[in-house]
């Protein structure tokens, strides 16, 4: 585990919040861990859960009362990524922006870097499979 000192990724003041009121409901030493998966429309997926535990290799980020946790994957495709919460008339949620997205799909949650573009598994495939 390495804690950093300069973070690769901010939490907004705001998404920090609500992640607060997410963990003052689960165990002590709870962080949320944001994490990139190969697949998805465009190559990578994002996701974030809440975990206990710091794997080895992980980065451990401390911004505005919350433990971000990130593993290599994350770190380097997502550095310089903001994560926000934002409430508005169609709902409310978490959103990630990436610097680093060179395209994403329509989703929101999937994208593709310059550097590595993943392993892509389009919607329309995914449909035509289970046909």
């Amino acid at each position: 585990m390495a804690i950093i000192q300069e973070s690769p990724i901010n939490i907004s003041v705001e998404a920090a919040s609500k992640v607060k009121e997410l963990l003052a409901q689960e165990q002590e030493g709870t962080a949320l861990r944001l994490f990139v998966t190969k697949g998805g429309c465009s190559g990578y997926s994002y996701g974030m859960t809440l975990d206990t535990e710091v794997r080895e290799g992980d980065q451990v980020v401390d911004q505005h009362g919350v433990r971000l946790l990130l593993d290599g994957l994350a770190v380097r495709l997502l550095h310089g990524a903001q994560i926000d919460y934002s409430r508005t008339v169609m709902g409310e949620g978490f959103t990630l922006r990436n610097p680093n997205a060179v395209s994403t799909c329509g989703c929101g949650h999937s994208f593709t870097t310059a550097d590595d573009p993943g392993m892509a598994d389009p919607c329309d495939d995914a449909a035509d499979r289970q046909a």
